[in-house]
């Protein structure tokens, strides 16, 4: 791989910080939202169902509704050119034949490969518990949501996960069905108005066993 490839996406990931204060005189337009949408949504998925859906909250108003819900996050509401709230769709086996029918019409997959691969898909669905089937969109809601904040690093934008939210409240304030659309997180997106902190991480060593 070309060196100044790995160099820059090096820097892409050990440059990320959590940012509190953006910029607010700096918006991102909706185009390019959606590119960076467009590139987190690469991120794998299991069986690629992509579970993952996003709300960006980027009006006045839409942060006006936001803002109660997020009472220890003002600044980021109130400074960042968006807040992305992240969702999964717990039924998202209903756009199973959509991917699957399109990955056979590009030429990714072999119609009698998707033939075999639907039906079994959507038995392992229907024979999987409520959490259980949480417990793997979640896992991939993280992944989608990590390739999110470095898609918008490679922007030139800066990024924070937000968890503690009204999680109970927040699809019916944005008009979503509760029962179907689980909450996930909240990233704030927009220019850093400071360069933000450093943090320590563990040691390879302290977090890695070899056997």
């Amino acid at each position: 791989m070309n060196k100044t490839v790995i160099n820059d996406f090096k820097e892409i990931i050990t440059g990320r910080r959590s940012i509190r204060n953006y910029d607010p005189t700096v918006k991102i337009s909706r185009e390019e939202m959606a590119e960076i949408l467009e590139e987190a949504s690469l991120a794998p998925s299991s069986v690629n169902l992509q579970p993952w859906r996003f709300v960006v909250i980027d009006s006045k108003e839409g942060k006006e509704t936001l803002a109660p819900l997020a009472k220890f996050n003002q600044r980021q509401v109130e400074t960042s050119a968006a807040v992305i709230a992240v969702f999964v769709d717990m039924k998202s086996e209903t756009f199973i034949e959509k991917i699957y029918d399109t990955a056979v019409e590009k030429g990714y997959m072999p119609a009698d490969v998707r033939d075999k691969q639907v039906p079994s898909i959507k038995g392992l669905m229907e024979n999987m518990t409520f959490e259980q089937k949480k417990e793997m969109n979640l896992i991939d809601a993280g992944l989608v949501s990590m390739q999110l904040m470095l898609a918008a690093r490679a922007h030139g934008y800066d990024t924070n996960p937000i968890g503690g939210y009204e999680k109970d409240r927040i699809a019916d304030a944005f008009h979503l069905d509760k029962e179907r659309y689980y909450p996930v997180m909240l990233i704030s997106i927009g220019k850093a108005a400071d360069q933000g902190y450093k943090s320590v991480r563990l040691p390879v060593e302290d977090i890695t066993e070899w056997k």
